[in-house]
C-alpha cells in the first residue's frame, strides 16, 4: 500500500525545466523537421518568421541580415531553425538570428553553429549581441557571415 502511494505521488510530480518559450521553440523545430521543403518554400518560411517579429527594430535587423546573407553568402540557404531565421550550408545551420523576445532576452543575437568557419586559435565567439545595425556593425556582420560561409 505504501508502494502505491509512492508511485502515485511520483506520477503527480513532474519536472518541467523548460520555459514556455523553450517548449514552443522545440515544437517549432519538430514541425520544421517534418516539413521538408524546397528552397523557395524555405525562404518564404524565413521571410514569414521575420515578418512575425513583434519588435520593429528586431524585425528590421532580421530583414537586413537576410539581405546581407543573400548578397554576400549566396551559398547559404535560408531556412527556419527552432522558429528563427537561419542559414544553412549542405543542410547544416551555419548562422541564425534570434530576436530578443524569442527567449525574453535583453538583446537580439546573431549566432553561429559548428559548421561556421570562424575558428581562430583556441577560442572564438559564436554569438554576437545586437542592439542596432549601424554601418560599422553591418560591415562587421558582413565579414563574419562571409567567413562563416567560406
Amino acid at each position: 500500500m505504501t508502494t502505491t502511494k509512492k508511485s502515485t505521488a511520483a506520477k503527480s510530480k513532474s519536472y518541467d525545466g523548460f520555459t514556455d518559450e523553450e517548449r514552443g521553440a522545440m515544437k517549432e523545430r519538430a514541425r520544421e523537421l517534418k516539413a521538408a521543403s524546397g528552397k523557395a518554400e524555405a525562404e518564404a518560411a524565413v521571410l514569414e518568421k521575420i515578418a512575425e517579429i513583434a519588435d520593429e527594430g528586431d524585425r528590421a535587423m532580421a530583414e537586413r541580415i537576410h539581405a546581407i546573407v543573400k548578397e554576400h553568402a549566396p551559398e547559404l540557404s535560408p531556412k527556419t531553425w527552432y522558429g528563427m531565421p537561419a542559414y544553412a550550408k549542405n543542410g547544416k545551420i551555419v548562422c541564425f538570428f534570434q530576436p530578443a523576445d524569442k527567449f525574453k532576452a535583453r538583446y537580439s543575437t546573431l549566432g553561429f553553429n559548428d559548421p561556421a568557419n570562424l575558428d581562430d586559435g583556441d577560442m572564438w565567439a559564436t554569438s554576437f549581441a545586437l542592439t542596432k545595425l549601424t554601418p560599422a556593425v553591418e560591415k562587421q556582420l558582413t565579414a563574419l557571415i562571409k567567413k562563416a560561409a567560406s
